[in-house]
């Protein structure tokens, strides 16, 4: 993105034999009016392109060498800081909610009364009872997708090496974990359906099996024992057992949510752990009446590994500090934000000081953090002192 363009209506006209003579300098008592508003509006400039992302500014047409015109010390900027070399660090902190992750709901596919639901907060296991319909079990296993269909024989598909996968690892064999469902499966699923009590018919009917990816926890629970039940009904919702925070971002700030990426979560008594950004999912919530739609960035940070789980375990929900890093510059020439100026050649420059007198210098702009900017060109070295507004 270009920078804005600054017009000095006495700037001399390009010639063509060569770069632009620097131009004619005002009358002294002119000079410190006319600095102080050329300033201001690059400032200006500079501001209105930061907030809308930082985006470096290119397209210069200033040469090498090329100083734009010298002012001596009548014109100077009001202060002066020194280019300094640092790594720069896009970051930002925001609350976050600890707690559980996503919810999951779990639906009924089975007609009948709910004859028992667990408690909230209990935690469940491959293959262990989830909840029962008519005094019969629905069983939880472990896959990433839903059961959809009647598992027999002559099926064949994912969900049937789904399911053979677990009841391997449950004990059962005589069978190979493949895509198709054998006559050595359905024994398999006979010797199982007798341990649990049901029918041994060999077929998985749908609805007897929640699939979920790894161990759960019933967040809450939306019927109750003796209520009737059929297909759609919810039953309850379950969240994974692992403890996650989870964080709503404006969609300007989506930049920081990368999946993947390593944050720092403070706790409530501030002790800091590492967590890992798992899931970055878009949200459109409803307005309400006569208001629009509003949408944010829904970020799900687990938070893994010994000190963090340990850390965590002391608290149920709670609230907490996530510091996001987006981007990162080592050993980098940064100046302050304000220290920019919009060229009328396009881009952005600095004022460069030596002694009694500055020049304007191109600089090409990098990664903007912490109200500093990346910077480099020809001329600009640590330790360059360059104009800031008072």
């Amino acid at each position: 993105m270009g920078g804005s363009v600054m017009e000095d209506p006495q700037g001399p006209a390009p010639s063509p034999d060569g770069p632009p003579a620097p131009p004619s300098p005002p009358p002294p008592d002119e000079r410190p009016r006319r600095r102080r508003r050329s300033r201001k509006k690059a400032v200006f400039a500079v501001l209105a392109i930061v907030a809308a992302g930082g985006v470096a500014a290119t397209a210069l047409t200033l040469r090498d060498g090329d100083s734009g015109g010298t002012t001596s010390s009548a014109g100077l900027p009001p202060n002066t800081t020194a280019v300094t070399r640092q790594t720069l660090n896009d970051s930002q902190s925001e609350n976050g909610k600890l707690g559980f992750g996503d919810t999951t709901t779990v639906t009924s596919r089975l007609p009948g009364t709910i004859t028992r639901v667990p408690d909230s907060g209990s935690t469940f296991s491959r293959g262990q009872k989830l909840y029962e319909v008519d005094d019969r079990p629905v069983l939880l296993m472990y896959g990433s997708r839903p059961m959809y269909r009647d598992l027999k024989p002559g099926v064949e598909g994912s969900d049937v090496r789904r399911l053979e996968r677990n009841l391997s690892a449950l004990g059962y064999d005589g069978f190979t974990v493949d895509d198709e469902y054998t006559s050595d499966t359905a024994d398999a699923v006979k010797e199982w359906q007798d341990d649990q009590g049901l029918k041994e018919t060999g077929t998985v009917e749908l609805g007897r099996v929640v699939f979920a990816p790894g161990k759960i926890r019933v967040d809450s629970v939306e019927a109750g024992e003796g209520d009737p039940t059929a297909p759609g009904r919810k039953v309850l919702t379950y969240t994974g057992t692992d403890k996650a925070v989870t964080v709503d971002l404006e969609t300007t700030d989506q930049r920081l949510a990368k999946k993947g990426a390593a944050v720092e979560v403070t706790l409530p008594d501030d002790s800091v752990v590492p967590g890992t950004i798992d899931k970055v999912s878009t949200v459109i919530e409803p307005g309400g009446q006569g208001e629009d739609p509003t949408t944010k960035v829904e970020v799900l940070i687990g938070l893994k590994g010994g000190k963090a789980e340990k850390a965590a375990q002391r608290y149920t929900m709670a609230s907490v500090d996530v510091d996001f890093t987006s981007g990162t510059r080592r050993n980098v020439l940064t100046v302050p934000v304000s220290a920019l100026l919009a060229l009328q050649e396009g881009g952005f420059g600095v004022e460069v000081v030596k002694g009694t007198a500055s020049s304007y210098v191109p600089v090409k702009t990098g990664l903007f953090a912490s109200g500093r900017v990346e910077v480099s060109g020809p001329g600009i070295a640590e330790g360059t002192r360059v104009g800031v507004p008072k």
